[in-house]
């Protein structure tokens, strides 16, 4: 679809439902090439449909590879707080005619995701013990 045509698309759809922020939609569109494209990396250049766990998987990477440590501020500012915000997003294009789906296709796929505090908050957590495995010295109670 044409960039005009994606905008134009959304403005139509964000009439109707407003609980994402167009950013967030431009971004999952985004997140879908870039899954496209790591496909073809690990696969032939023919890149068949791509499902909804591997979009999900997808979204996860490159949002980690966009914005670090920062991810669970921009996505909660969007409005995307789970992946079951992921699938009402791609449901929502897909009613739009942006996006396309097979018949076995369902929003229900993207409702037992990965938990977003463990995929964006987690990785970023200093650890509390030196590789030893005892706790720092800054972690020990001061007597």
């Amino acid at each position: 679809m044409p960039k005009n045509g994606l905008l134009q698309a959304l403005d139509e759809l964000l009439e109707h439902d407003s609980r994402y922020d167009r950013e967030a939609y431009l971004f999952l569109k985004e997140a879908l090439e870039f899954t496209v494209k790591q496909k073809r990396k690990t696969r032939t250049n023919e890149v068949s449909h791509v499902t909804p766990a591997e979009l999900i998987d997808g979204v996860r990477l490159y949002a980690l590879r966009e914005f670090g440590p920062m991810v669970p501020t921009v996505l909660d500012y969007w409005g995307v707080k789970t992946c079951g915000d992921v699938g009402e997003m791609v449901f929502n294009l897909i009613h739009a005619g942006v996006f396309g789906k097979n018949d076995t296709d369902s929003i229900e796929d993207f409702q037992n995701g990965f938990d977003f505090h463990a995929a964006f908050v987690e990785p970023f957590l200093p650890s509390t013990k030196c590789s030893s495995g005892e706790p720092k010295s800054s972690d020990r109670p001061v007597a």
